[in-house]
């Protein structure tokens, strides 16, 4: 009996890329969904993928992209208008009749977030659940690994890792374990129906253990500084952020320092779904440092004038005015948002592990929360 063919979206993406790698590997046909043919999608094509190029906010993209297809990994781009596409792909998946949709969504999502990424997020979330013909499996990461890399010229040359992450605590979990735990949902899905998983790595770091981690690595003393997130903007805006991307990730930086991904931290979900213990955030390290471009393409450490050059150029940044941005880009801003941990509907399911979401098919009145967790 032939395995069912899965379509995996934003295949040249940080999980996608590595998902449809895994699920080839199991020996399932896989249809890789990308904006364009590059060496990405060239590597995906010589692995045995069939690859689809299209527009994940083009209905008729994706009527075809699911074509028969039985199961699929959906990937919400992240950009504006990741609501928009969401919606376009449940209509379509459930026009398809799919068996399963694994959904990548977050860890922090809740009705009143600053993020607009966020409430957009638990907007897909509920209306997920409430498709009548196609089985949903969430998979909810929190902060990935790969956000402690961005400042890896300075952390390399200079010794120092800057991030504005104050003493938070997190338990990044890498690109690779993500994807397994997608592609091990998506391979055998019955037992998953319905449930919640958040990857994470196997113990709480700081940016302190970070520091010391790339120091051993790198075989040089490498300290840890925090920066404002103002400095970090700027630095978003040197690498080549846009300032949709910028004006979410700050708001992520501040619920690290606030002690959001701590909550619930670490969990055994990787373990549980994959069978084998999530990956130390120094082999992840390890790999990222040798391969940089697996935290963005064109990332490189390059030599210390260049790293200097682009310390300049963040000195000399000025730095992005987001709140007035959003407003002018028409969003849909609230009064008085919550981050995550100071949101007391959030943290009844986050301390259980659990993702909140709204009961669906509720009696009278309005739907009440409930966890979703394994």
């Amino acid at each position: 009996m032939s395995k069912p063919r899965i379509l995996v979206t934003s295949a040249g993406g940080h999980t996608g890329s590595i998902l449809a790698a895994q699920l080839l590997k199991m020996g399932f046909p896989v249809r890789a969904f990308v904006r364009r043919q590059d060496a990405r999608s060239e590597r995906l094509r010589k692995a045995g993928a069939e690859i689809f190029v299209g527009d994940l906010y083009d209905m008729r993209d994706i009527r075809k992209a699911l074509m028969n297809v039985q199961r699929a990994y959906y990937c919400p781009p992240f950009a504006e208008n990741a609501l928009h596409g969401s919606m376009l792909f449940a209509l379509a998946a459930e026009e398809a009749k799919l068996e399963t949709v694994a959904l990548l969504t977050a860890w922090n999502p809740h009705p009143l977030h600053p993020s607009i990424h966020q409430r957009e997020h638990w907007i897909s979330n509920n209306i997920f659940q409430w498709m009548p013909s196609v089985d949903v499996v969430y998979v909810n990461p929190g902060l990935f690994a790969f956000t402690y890399f961005f400042g890896l010229p300075a952390v390399a040359h200079f010794g120092k890792l800057m991030l504005p992450y104050g003493e938070g605590l997190n338990a990044p979990p890498s690109n690779e374990d993500i994807a397994s735990v997608a592609a091990f949902v998506l391979a055998e899905p019955e037992a998953h129906i319905g449930k919640s998983y958040r990857p994470t790595g196997p113990k709480l770091i700081s940016g302190h253990d970070a520091a010391n981690i790339f120091g051993k690595i790198l075989d040089r003393s490498v300290a840890y500084e925090d920066i404002p997130i103002s400095m970090f903007t700027k630095a978003s805006k040197v690498m080549g952020f846009s300032n949709f991307e910028i004006a979410q990730i700050r708001r992520y930086a501040e619920e690290l320092r606030g002690g959001t991904y701590a909550v619930g931290a670490p969990t055994d979900h990787v373990e549980l779904v994959t069978g084998r213990a999530p990956e130390d955030f120094e082999v992840t390290a390890r790999r990222y440092i040798e391969h940089p471009e697996l935290v963005f393409p064109g990332l490189k450490i390059g030599g210390k004038l260049s790293a200097f050059w682009q310390l300049l150029r963040i000195m000399v940044t000025r730095t992005p005015r987001l709140d007035r941005w959003e407003s002018e880009r028409g969003y849909p801003l609230i009064k008085e948002p919550l981050l995550a941990h100071d949101s007391e509907e959030w943290l009844v399911t986050a301390k259980q592990k659990g993702l909140a979401l709204l009961k669906p098919n509720s009696d009278k009145g309005a739907p009440s929360v409930e966890k979703l967790a394994v």
